[in-house]
């Protein structure tokens, strides 16, 4: 361990405990009444501690810009049926590949979600929105004003994502298939 620090980075591991959504370095130091530099140390001890230890069934994840404690990729994938929140349950196809339009071409109108998709969107907006998936992002400065949206924390969160850049990257066809006609 950096600097010897056990009881601070035991009290940093609990605040990320006790915490259920991602907490930023300057949230852990207030809430812990540590130093944000004292925080950084620790945060990198448990980042070792659970990365070195093969009986470790945790580590820590960059989930949109705040640290979580979550379970570790391989272990989620068979744990997530069970533990993952209620409210995200299973998305229809459709829903997914709406909020794949939104997540690659944010911020985007239902116009243009519906040129890409090819079909009304408005129950897939309408769902994805109710789920806290997607968020109004403001509006559009052309005629009538409309509507643009983009993905919230929670989509960063239900994907393990510290930000839309950590998206996978999209093949040239991908790419063609989100990109309108005249763009």
């Amino acid at each position: 361990m950096t600097e010897n620090l056990e009881k601070e980075t035991a009290l940093v591991e609990a605040v990320l405990y006790l915490e259920s959504d991602p907490i930023d370095q300057g949230g852990i130091a207030k809430k812990s009444g540590l130093s944000k530099e004292i925080v950084k140390l620790a945060l990198d001890n448990l980042g070792e501690r659970y990365a070195s230890a093969a009986d470790c069934g945790i580590e820590l994840s960059q989930i949109g810009g705040g640290i979580m404690i979550t379970a570790k990729r391989v272990y989620w994938e068979n744990l997530k049926e069970y533990y993952g929140k209620k409210s995200e349950g299973k998305i229809s196809r459709a829903a997914m590949e709406t909020l794949a339009i939104v997540a690659y071409s944010q911020p985007i109108t239902r116009a243009e979600i519906e040129k890409i998709r090819g079909v009304s969107a408005d129950n897939m907006i309408r769902l994805l929105l109710e789920k806290k998936l997607i968020h109004e992002a403001g509006k559009k400065d052309i005629p009538g004003r409309p509507v643009m949206y983009g993905t919230t924390k929670d989509f960063l969160k239900l994907f393990r994502l510290n930000s839309i850049a950590d998206l996978p990257k999209l093949s040239e066809g991908d790419i063609e298939k989100f990109e309108l006609e005249g763009e």
